[in-house]
C-alpha cells in the first residue's frame, strides 16, 4: 500500500489567482488525512479528485487564517454532502469555540458529531495511533501557538514467500497469519523451518513530517529525525533573515540546514511570501545546504 502525498495550497497569507494557502491532503495505509485548511481548499480537493467522505481527521497547525479559515465551509459542506459520521479535529486550544462560535451565529446545523482534539502541549506528543498509523505533534516556534505534525506508518508484516512455502504440505492457509508476524514453522518432525526462509522483508515503514509556520528550530531535529519526506515553511531566503526571525518564520537555507541535519530522505519547500515570482530561488538557495530540496507542486499526487 503505497504513500501519496497531495499539497492543495502552499503559500503565505493571502491567496492568488495562481495559489491558496496551506493545506494537503495525505493518503497513508488507507487512511485519509487532511493537514491545515486555508480559504479555498474545500475547491483544492474537487481539483484534485480527493474524495471528501473518507477525511476522517483534521489537522491544523495554528489559528492564523491562512491555515484555518477554510474549515468552517468543508465541515458545513460535509453536512450537505450527506456526512453522518465522526469528524475528528485537532488544533490548538480555542479551535473548538472558534468553529462552534461560527455554526452557532450562522446557525450551520452539522448531522454529524465534530470531536475536538484541543492542544496545548510544548512537547511532542502522540496524538492519535491505529492498527497502521501514529500521528505525533510537532511543537514549533511561531507568533502563535503551533505544532507540526509526524505521521508515521507502523512497521509491517513480512511477505510470505510462496515459492519456498510451497515445498512443505504441511503449511497451511491457517498458518500463514503466524508466519508473516515473524514465526518459525516447526514441521511434523520436528524440523524448524526459519521465518527468514519463509517471508522475505517487507518495504520499510514511510514516515511524513509536516513543518508549518516557525522560526528556525533546531529542537524538531530529533523529532524528525530520518523521515522519509520533510516539508518544511520556507517564507523568505536567508537575506531577509531578520523578517524571518521578526515574523515567525524561516528561511529556504535554514529549512535545508533542519533537513540536512535530521538526515531526511527529501525536502519540500513551501509557505512563500507573494514577493517573490520566481520560486526556483528558494530550490536554488536550499540546495546548497541539502541537495536533495524540492518546490511543491500543487494538486499532484507525489508517492512518499
Amino acid at each position: 500500500m503505497s504513500t501519496y502525498l497531495t499539497i492543495l495550497g502552499f503559500n503565505s497569507a493571502i491567496p492568488t489567482v495562481n495559489s491558496s494557502p496551506t493545506a494537503q491532503f495525505l493518503e497513508i495505509e488507507e487512511r485519509s488525512f487532511l493537514i491545515d485548511c486555508g480559504e479555498g481548499t474545500q475547491v483544492q480537493l474537487r481539483k484534485a479528485k480527493a474524495k471528501f467522505s473518507r477525511i476522517n481527521h483534521i489537522f491544523i497547525s495554528h489559528l492564523h487564517g491562512d491555515h484555518c479559515f477554510g474549515l468552517p465551509g468543508l465541515i458545513a459542506s460535509f453536512r450537505l454532502l450527506g456526512r453522518d459520521t465522526p469528524l475528528h479535529v485537532y488544533g490548538p486550544k480555542g479551535i473548538k469555540n472558534m468553529l462552534e462560535t461560527i455554526f452557532k451565529i450562522t446557525e450551520t446545523h452539522r448531522g454529524f458529531e465534530v470531536v475536538y482534539h484541543e492542544l496545548d502541549k510544548k512537547y511532542s506528543e502522540k496524538i492519535y495511533e491505529d492498527n497502521r498509523v501514529e500521528v505525533y505533534t510537532i511543537p514549533l516556534d511561531h507568533r502563535i501557538y503551533c505544532n507540526g505534525y509526524l505521521f508515521k506508518e507502523k512497521p509491517k508484516d513480512r511477505h510470505l514467500n510462496m515459492k519456498e512455502i510451497a515445498k512443505y504440505s504441511e503449511i497451511e492457509t491457517c498458518d500463514y497469519h503466524n508466519i508473516k508476524a515473524g514465526k518459525d514453522f516447526v514441521l511434523s518432525d520436528g524440523y524448524v523451518l526459519k521465518n527468514e526462509i519463509l517471508t522475505v522483508d517487507p518495504a520499510p515503514p514511510v514516515s511524513y513530517a509536516f513543518c508549518s509556520d516557525t522560526r528556525y528550530l533546531e529542537s524538531v531535529i530529533h523529532i524528525i529525525k530520518n523521515v522519509t519526506v520533510l516539508y518544511h515553511e520556507s517564507t523568505f531566503l536567508h537575506d531577509l533573515k531578520e523578517m524571518a526571525d521578526y515574523t515567525g518564520h524561516t528561511t529556504a537555507l535554514e529549512a535545508a540546514t533542519i533537513a540536512q541535519k535530521a538526515d531526511v530522505g527529501k525536502l519540500i519547500l513551501g509557505h512563500f511570501s507573494n514577493r517573490y515570482a520566481d520560486l526556483t530561488v528558494f530550490t536554488d538557495e536550499a540546495r546548497t545546504v541539502f541537495p536533495n530540496s524540492y518546490l511543491p507542486k500543487a494538486l499532484e499526487p507525489v508517492k512518499i
